[in-house]
């Protein structure tokens, strides 16, 4: 993590800009589980699938950002692209997120709010500070906590009891970065090979936050978008994990 990646004068502009259509924020109030999935009376009632807490945060949606958008220009910079593939494992990454909604928003988080513990669908997360919060907004995450191979609810389970003794928290860069203009991964996995990750941020953050779900588009931007790629890539999942 560099202080300074993107110049404060750009950083300036996104902040003005998210602040400018922040009336347009969708704001996420509901339950999930760290699967996003819904409830299932079947299974035991200690099962992780079953542990539900409550996620208040907001999306500005990536539809909404202006057409002069410097986050939208850093999106969809090839050269940006090709520096994020080596910084997470020198991959060759040739396509952006065909997602409307969910290529580059800005997520919104205000005093008290908080995202729990939750599985990423997607390989990693790069996120820009735009804005720091005066305290909280802590990252933390657990590392390797399953493989394709083993769902670990049981490890998954005692997280969500507790247990800390595998928690890792990046205090500072949790806040998406403890300076403006900073760049930060979010360990979301190095990826599904190496085993996913559970995280979450802790109370209060604000801050900038793969698969096609519908239904999490639903949970975090408010709609899926009326077009094929919300619903045709469903059921296309490259492994048997549940989220």
């Amino acid at each position: 993590m560099e202080p300074y990646f993107i110049q404060p004068e750009a950083v300036a502009r996104m902040r003005v800009e998210a602040y400018r259509v922040r009336e347009r924020t969708f704001w996420s109030k509901q339950s999930h589980n760290p699967y996003m999935t819904a409830e299932d009376p079947s299974l035991p009632v200690d099962h992780p699938k079953r542990f539900f807490e409550r996620r208040t945060s907001g999306f500005i949606n990536s539809d909404i950002l202006e057409a002069q958008s410097d986050l939208r220009a850093l999106y969809d910079w090839d050269a940006m692209t090709r520096f994020v593939g080596v910084c997470v494992g020198g991959w060759s990454i040739y396509y952006l997120w065909a997602d409307p909604l969910a290529r580059c928003p800005y997520a919104i988080m205000e005093d008290g709010d908080y995202i729990p513990w939750h599985f990423d669908g997607n390989e990693f997360t790069i996120r820009v500070s735009v804005e720091q919060p005066e305290q909280g907004g802590e990252f933390e995450y657990v590392p390797k906590m399953r493989s394709l191979d083993d769902e670990s609810f049981e490890g998954v389970r005692r997280v969500l009891d507790g247990d800390r003794s595998r928690v890792h928290r990046l205090s500072g860069a949790g806040r998406a970065a403890t300076v403006e203009g900073a760049l930060f991964a979010t360990p979301s996995d190095t990826g599904r090979r190496q085993g996913r990750v559970d995280h979450r941020i802790t109370d209060l953050c604000s801050g900038s936050r793969n698969r096609h779900r519908p239904e999490r588009a639903k949970q975090f931007y408010g709609y899926a978008m009326p077009m094929p790629i919300h619903y045709e890539r469903e059921a296309k999942r490259p492994d048997r994990l549940t989220d």
